[in-house]
């Protein structure tokens, strides 16, 4: 017997609409995320069915999904409003870079399609361990705060200290980064930022234009190497906060230009 794979799918984030597309399964997508960039065509072609907080759970109904697609406990409501109407869902938790790799298998496995899934993860992995070589003959490896919002300060997740790790520098604050909710990385206050000493502030407001002028005339900052030398640069949200496949191929590529950049100056 035959196994039956979904073939209407819904997807929450933005993330599975870009597995899918990559993976050339984009016809199994019945509805997307209204926050979807990636690939753009999406937009284009696939109805939008939610935000991230809230989704059109008749117009999702409308649809008659057999697979609705989410990711972490913020869209329980909207998973539980559909598993109540019947709808098949899942909805996945990862917060590290081995966890969106694993994302990307899982989710090929769930179409019936595993090896063009390892394909794809193969040449990711590839692009992966580019940047870790080059970033391996850096001369140094800066140090890094990477700024997920502003007011009230908040510093990386797992994934994006893994991969500023990966493309050369060292996330100045790691042991925040193992804090999976936004809330438990919330800086009191700036003495620990000014402390550390950045060489390099990597800002990514959550879709908000990050303004390098703004952090730089923060109170005590001028004296913040990075400050200093002018090196506040915004890495933009959709290919760095999301846990998808963006962040392992252009956030990676983006932060690895930032951090090299400021690793070949020796500016300290």
């Amino acid at each position: 017997m035959s196994l039956r794979y979904p073939e209407r799918i819904v997807c929450l984030t933005e993330e599975p609409t870009e597995v899918l597309y990559a993976l050339g399964e984009q016809d199994r997508i019945v509805g997307i995320s209204g926050f979807t960039v990636r690939p753009p065509r999406a937009r284009k072609e696939k109805p939008k069915v939610s935000a991230f907080l809230s989704a059109k759970i008749e117009r999702i109904l409308d649809l008659k999904p057999d697979l609705a697609i989410g990711f972490s406990d913020i869209q329980a409501d909207i998973a539980q409003a559909l598993i109540k109407a019947g709808i098949e869902v899942w909805i996945s938790n990862h917060r590290s870079v081995d966890g969106i790799r694993a994302y990307i298998l899982r989710l090929g496995a769930m179409v019936g399609v595993i090896d063009k899934a390892r394909d794809y993860l193969a040449d990711i992995d590839a692009g992966i361990a580019r940047i870790r070589a080059q970033a391996a003959a850096l001369p140094r490896r800066p140090r890094v705060y990477f700024e997920e919002w502003d007011e009230p300060r908040i510093s990386g997740i797992q994934w994006v200290c893994e991969l500023v790790r990966i493309a050369g520098g060292d996330d100045i604050f790691p042991e925040l980064a193992e804090q999976s909710l936004a809330k438990h990385r919330i800086l009191a206050n700036d003495d620990e930022i000014l402390r550390r000493a950045p060489d390099l502030i990597l800002g990514s407001w959550c879709g908000k234009k990050f303004q390098p002028e703004t952090v730089a005339a923060r109170s005590g900052w001028a004296a913040v190497p990075a400050v200093r030398n002018g090196r506040l640069v915004e890495i933009k949200s959709p290919i760095i906060l999301q846990p998808g496949p963006a962040a392992l191929t252009d956030g990676l590529r983006a932060l690895h230009a930032a951090i090299a950049a400021t690793a070949m100056c020796d500016d300290r």
